[in-house]
């Protein structure tokens, strides 16, 4: 098991949370790929869209329906700062994960995270457990409480 996907794992256990990795065969590096696998709305995909801080040089995360997409602007003002396009070994460096399989949790540092409200509306949701193969279903209220997220309107 890759270390990625060890922390997610743990992550969820010490949350006391049984949630089931599933393990495809392709990839779901994107929602439609990730929905696909899943069988369920795109919608009920939660994308991990990491931003930099223009000021700061950290990461903040910002969890997003799979088919909404975040508003440089909105996401910005939530931030306190102007965030910019955050490339692969910052990402790498403050998270842990890759991009395409950048988990909400089981990061290597607390990360700066803020939650689509439309991911609410669902009674399960689908993340990425850590690699661009492995998925974890968990309850909206749940993802809430082990992020730590701020729920916000950041989409345009």
């Amino acid at each position: 098991m890759s270390k990625s996907l060890n922390r997610v794992t743990a992550a969820l256990e010490a949350a006391g949370l049984a949630c089931p990795i599933v393990a495809a065969t392709e990839d779901t590096r994107t929602a439609a790929q990730a929905a696909t696998v899943a069988g369920c709305a795109l919608d009920q995909i939660v994308k991990s869209i990491i931003f930099r801080g223009e000021v700061s040089g950290h990461v903040r995360l910002f969890l997003t329906a799979g088919g909404n997409q975040v508003s440089a602007a909105l996401a910005s003002a939530l931030a306190g700062e102007a965030l910019g396009r955050a490339d692969a070994d910052l990402v790498r460096a403050e998270t842990g994960f890759a991009i395409g399989g950048v988990s909400p949790v089981g990061h290597l540092a607390p990360v700066p995270t803020y939650l689509d409200p439309r991911l609410m509306d669902f009674p399960v949701v689908w993340a990425a457990a850590g690699t661009p193969r492995h998925i974890f279903a968990i309850a909206p209220a749940d993802l809430l409480r082990i992020t730590g997220a701020t729920v916000a309107p950041f989409t345009a």
